[in-house]
């Protein structure tokens, strides 16, 4: 790891391999629930590991590149044989296999990132993956080669070579040894004849089985094998494709004699070898001068040329690039400068000296400021555009969450994935992944049904289902994920909590939303035993804190015996919001527009007082608490009178309440900056303040989270 490579470089290989990792999974996930390997997917997988043999021994990560080769021979095998040479029972054993060698190359790719020492013994795993190769190979079917051999071998011929095959069309042979102690040599000399033939050259080759009988591996390993050949120029342009493979120690170019009177005139033997050695007057050496490369290409044509003849390649028209990967330091700057650019707008547009201004002038100077905010917000618009990713790439690996626990569990459980095209902002993406993960594994685990019989007898499709959907508002992601399974009963989680100690209150002042929402306290679980998933009171509440710290909230709703919806709303960005300024005392606040429903005034006598004498005022049937932004912050007050200040009514993660402020300045898009670091010992966040922006005339504004306000000032006072 320490070889002193580019970083840059390291990112691309990094981006590019956890791509192709996912591209990976997809077909997987896809193809296990068709109950079958398409053709196309077959050459997909092949291509995928190609590529990642070949970067990762760029980047010299030896164990990722030595696995992925192993499973590109495998893929190779089965391209040249059709996936249909394999029964079900090897299909479900690839698959198996396919996803322990995903995951495999994750946790090494992840040590890349993490900059930690890669896996040196992978010698057991490398032998599973050829022990299956071997497996599948020996299962084929050898009755057409063997027919084949045998026409050969019965032909009759005038002419023939000394140990060579009797062939009765041979103009000249190649007899090919492989390295020592390679293994599968059968399999491997397999390889080396069809990367010949993908370059349109026409032989036969012996033993004519290799690819299905096992036992020529050692005759292969011993002797070698042969290909034999109608013309030589055919024979030179297969030369020329064995100087590009891997694994051969040496081969020998024999040509037949024409008549057996020529053959005790001609001395048609040369050989060549790779050390440089030759047994005649044949001087090229295989691999000499060539660059390395190698087994087999992905388009699986050779870019060399016959002696003189070019092997011909398709033409292909050029493909402009529409896509490109940036690094996200950079988006991050770009979007600072953009907020820079909306406050020193906002700074030049309310500067005091403006009223000092004529009047025509003031006017054509406000005309030109209305024409610098609209490409202010476009440019705005734009580079929050620039960060916005599908939350596809999240939703697309709850498959692999489900299909493993389906295994492990042995439950029939169905995903369905709704609005994956939905665009979040990248870092919100990052942070929502681990949440829906829990989520869906809590589905799996303890929200369906264990048995089909279960089911079937609370009257449900014997197979389970799990929707995950995403939508969004103008301002916010809805993501929901829902289950068809138990249901979660509020006594069960009201007497667990009890239990646990976990109760803030009697029990019969829960409500049922309240008593739901237990399950996101920290140490709660239902599950009696701990497993690999779940039981340990983790999970949950690691939920409700990482969608809170993007500002997210987070709703349960269940039904006893149909099921349970969680439902995550996220904003969009972290970056920029639409807030409203409104003023306390000699303090300005900003309010996020998306939790202000309403703002109003009210006379005194519309105030009433609960049993514990906290101020409270009716909306719409309703009755909701006040909080006083002055007394709750000790900022003197110079307005104190209900009836001359005004109310917000708010409301976040199904908390709603009103707000009494002095007055209200107007809506602005605010760019939210975080609060320094040497703040975090005061506890702002846990006091209702989530950050803070910078007015147009230049002051500071705090900006107010609604959320942890209510529980600061209402549920903790």
């Amino acid at each position: 790891m320490s070889n002193g490579m580019d970083n840059s470089l390291l990112d691309t290989y990094l981006y590019e391999e956890n791509n192709l990792l996912d591209q990976l999974d997809e077909l997987l996930v896809a193809d296990e629930k068709n109950g079958d390997f398409s053709s196309d997917d077959v050459n997909e997988i092949f291509r995928i590991m190609h590529t990642i043999k070949g970067s990762s021994a760029m980047m010299e990560f030896n164990s990722i590149s030595t696995i992925a080769h192993h499973i590109e021979d495998v893929f190779f095998y089965i391209r040249e044989k059709g996936i249909e040479s394999l029964d079900q029972e090897h299909k479900k054993e690839l698959f198996n296999l396919m996803f322990r060698s995903e995951d495999y190359l994750r946790s090494e790719i992840e040590k890349v990132e993490q900059g930690v020492p890669l896996s040196q013994d992978i010698d057991a795993f490398a032998n599973e993956i050829n022990g299956f190769l071997q497996k599948i190979s020996a299962s084929s079917s050898d009755a057409p080669h063997q027919k084949e051999k045998a026409e050969h071998e019965t032909s009759p011929s005038g002419k023939s070579l000394p140990g060579f095959p009797e062939d009765a069309k041979a103009r000249c042979f190649l007899h090919i040894f492989l390295e020592e102690g390679i293994g599968m040599e059968n399999l491997r000399a397999y390889m080396i004849v069809n990367a010949v033939k993908e370059c349109d050259v026409e032989f036969r080759c012996y033993p004519s089985d290799m690819d299905s009988n096992s036992e020529t591996a050692g005759v292969i390993a011993e002797d070698g094998f042969f290909m034999a050949f109608d013309s030589r120029e055919a024979a030179s342009r297969a030369e020329d494709v064995l100087k590009s493979q891997n694994h051969i120690r040496s081969y020998e170019l024999a040509d037949v004699p024409e008549t057996d009177e020529e053959e005790n005139e001609k001395d048609t033997h040369s050989s060549v070898s790779k050390d440089g050695g030759s047994r005649a007057d044949v001087s090229q050496t295989a691999g000499e001068g060539a660059s390395p490369a190698p087994v087999h290409s992905p388009s699986g044509a050779s870019e060399r040329t016959s002696k003189g003849t070019p092997v011909p390649k398709p033409a292909h028209a050029p493909v402009k690039q529409s896509l490109i990967s940036v690094n996200l330091t950079k988006l991050n700057n770009l979007m600072d400068i953009v907020g820079e650019i909306v406050i020193t707008e906002s700074m030049v547009t309310s500067s005091p000296e403006l009223k000092l201004l004529p009047r025509d002038n003031l006017d054509n100077f406000m005309k030109s400021a209305r024409q610098l905010r609209k490409l202010t917000d476009d440019l705005q618009d734009i580079a929050m555009s620039l960060r916005m990713v599908p939350i596809s790439g999240v939703f697309q690996k709850m498959n692999r969450i489900v299909r493993d626990m389906k295994q492990s569990l042995n439950k029939d459980v169905r995903l369905t994935i709704i609005g994956e095209d939905t665009e979040v902002d990248k870092t919100i993406v990052d942070s929502i992944q681990d949440p829906i993960m829990h989520i869906v594994r809590n589905s799996m685990d303890h929200g369906i049904e264990e048995t089909e019989a279960e089911r079937i007898a609370a009257g449900k499709d014997p197979q389970g289902e799990i929707i995950l959907s995403a939508s969004h508002t103008s301002s916010e992601v809805v993501i929901s994920i829902a289950d068809d399974g138990y249901g979660m009963d509020p006594d069960r989680l009201l007497k667990k909590a009890r239990e646990k100690g976990l109760l803030t209150k009697p029990e019969s002042e829960y409500s049922r939303k309240e008593a739901l929402g237990l399950i996101m306290l920290p140490g709660f679980s239902t599950n009696q035993e701990v497993t690999e998933y779940s039981g340990r009171g983790v999970g949950m509440d690691v939920v409700k804190k990482n969608v809170e710290s993007v500002g997210g909230t987070i709703a349960i709703s269940s039904e006893t015996g149909h099921g349970t919806t969680i439902t995550l709303k996220i904003p969009l960005t972290l970056a920029i919001v639409d807030g409203m300024k409104v003023t306390v005392g000699d303090s300005i606040f900003t309010i996020p527009i998306a939790n202000i429903r309403q703002s109003f005034k009210v006379k005194n006598d519309q105030i009433i007082l609960d049993e514990y004498g906290n101020e409270m005022v009716e909306r719409m049937d309703c009755f909701y608490p006040i909080i006083r932004l002055h007394q709750f912050y000790g900022l003197d007050a110079q307005v104190t009178n209900m009836e001359d200040g005004i109310l917000l009514w708010v409301e976040a993660n199904d908390r709603s309440y009103c707000l009494f402020v002095d007055d209200l300045i107007g809506e602005q898009q605010v760019v939210v900056k975080p609060l320094p670091s040497y703040l975090n010992d005061f506890g702002l966040k846990d006091s209702g303040i989530i950050g803070c922006t910078i007015l147009g005339d230049g002051n500071i504004s705090l900006i107010l989270d609604i959320a942890s306000l209510y529980t600061a000032a209402i549920e903790n006072a």
